[in-house]
């Protein structure tokens, strides 16, 4: 009954989750370059699609692109996507090496977790607010009674309070592993 709800407020968990893989965690996370278009022919092209990508060591990302002209445009779209990592391209392979967490840096994202935790929330409840509208209005062109009415207001806030507690686990997990590196 409420299936089309559920699915939009799964989709705000796919999203949080994946700007939770995209936050640098002073590990190499292949993840944070699935943004990364390269000009390839013309045409935007995920990173991973032009190129081999490795985890040599835990806080560095190897990119070997397989076609070695394309090496330059992978330094560029990597530069201008702006990840916060300089490429260094030794003609071969580019290695993307990442620094360690300072205590101010790990704060600052934790900072950066709770808003977009909040960010998540405020969407649920947009989406709450939505689906709640459209039943009172189906109360109000006397479609379902004011019984179903209140029966549905307390499903979906269910629905809600079921998602908000998947975001705030999502966001624990994540600020642990951060304070924890």
């Amino acid at each position: 009954m409420y299936e089309d709800v559920e699915e939009r407020m799964n989709k705000v968990i796919n999203n949080l989750e994946e700007q939770y893989a995209g936050i640098r965690a002073g590990r190499a996370n292949p993840k944070i370059l699935d943004k990364v278009l390269v000009e390839y022919y013309g045409v935007p092209t995920p990173i991973n699609q032009v190129a081999n990508i490795m985890v040599p060591e835990a806080r560095m990302i190897a990119i070997q692109p397989w076609d070695a002209s394309l090496l330059k445009e992978v330094e560029k779209a990597i530069q201008k996507a702006d990840i916060g990592i300089n490429p260094n391209n030794d003609g071969k392979v580019i290695r993307l090496i990442f620094p360690e967490l300072t205590e101010d840096r790990r704060k600052e994202l934790v900072k950066d977790i709770k808003k977009i935790s909040e960010d998540a929330k405020i969407a649920l409840r947009n989406i709450r607010r939505d689906a709640i509208d459209d039943y009172k209005a189906k109360e109000k062109n006397s479609e379902i009674t004011e019984d179903d009415l209140h029966s549905a207001e307390e499903d979906i806030q269910k629905l809600t309070d079921k998602f908000v507690g998947k975001i705030e686990e999502c966001a624990s997990s994540k600020e642990k592993e951060i304070m924890s590196l």
